[in-house]
């Protein structure tokens, strides 16, 4: 099976350049390449047009990275979104993945890290480097995060470590035998218990606590 990906970035060679280097990888093939966000919205109306990564720059014209971000969230939120750029700063960082991206890397990586990367959106849902994990842990990281770990009962780790999966709250609810409903009772109490505000912060936090084992993801669920 080839996953679909879709690179936005309006620098035509290097798309080019990263398209190919995709398209050596065996399970994944570049579905198309656009120039900006407003371009992916566009390709998107057309059937079958659904990748299931988006690569995407953030310094673009018309439509950029955060717009682009915000938007698939709000619109496609079964695509994932990995950012592909230049920009190394905190700021852009954490501004991305409040938009919604699941990933960010840079553009001067091996391409070994782009393929672990997409391997890693495709299997677990997410993917951050060592640099940019340290930045997000900062920036969530709160006075009394030592005691984070023992405020959890047994059921919120175990939906901690469903949350590092691709699955969807509704099929997570499903894996824990219970409804919905209680599914978004343990995110809203964990969102206030650990002070954050997304699931890829929650993902974050079990994976830099240990309750999920991001290199043995077939150890859970």
């Amino acid at each position: 099976m080839s996953y679909k990906v879709a690179i936005v970035d309006d620098h035509t060679l290097i798309a080019k350049a990263i398209a190919g280097i995709v398209n050596d990888f065996e399970e994944f093939e570049v579905l198309y390449e656009v120039e900006n966000g407003k371009k992916l919205i566009e390709r998107l109306e057309r059937p079958g047009a659904a990748p299931d990564i988006v690569l995407l720059d953030i310094s673009m014209p018309v439509m950029d990275g955060y717009q682009t971000a915000a938007w698939l969230s709000a619109n496609k939120p079964g695509i994932k979104i990995m950012a592909l750029t230049v920009n190394s700063d905190e700021e852009s960082l954490i501004k991305m993945v409040k938009a919604g991206a699941k990933g960010y890397l840079q553009k001067n990586i091996h391409p070994m890290e782009l393929h672990e990367g997409l391997r890693r959106m495709i299997n677990t849902g997410f993917y951050f480097p060592d640099w940019a994990t340290s930045h997000l842990m900062t920036s969530i990281a709160s006075k009394d995060e030592a005691n984070h770990r023992n405020i959890l009962n047994d059921r919120e780790t175990e939906f901690l470590r469903y949350v590092c999966s691709d699955l969807t709250y509704k099929e997570i609810a499903q894996k824990m035998f219970c409804s919905p409903r209680t599914i978004d009772g343990y995110r809203d109490a964990l969102f206030e218990k650990l002070h954050v505000k997304s699931r890829v912060a929650l993902a974050l936090f079990a994976v830099r606590e240990g309750i999920f084992d991001i290199d043995h993801p077939e150890s859970f669920g």
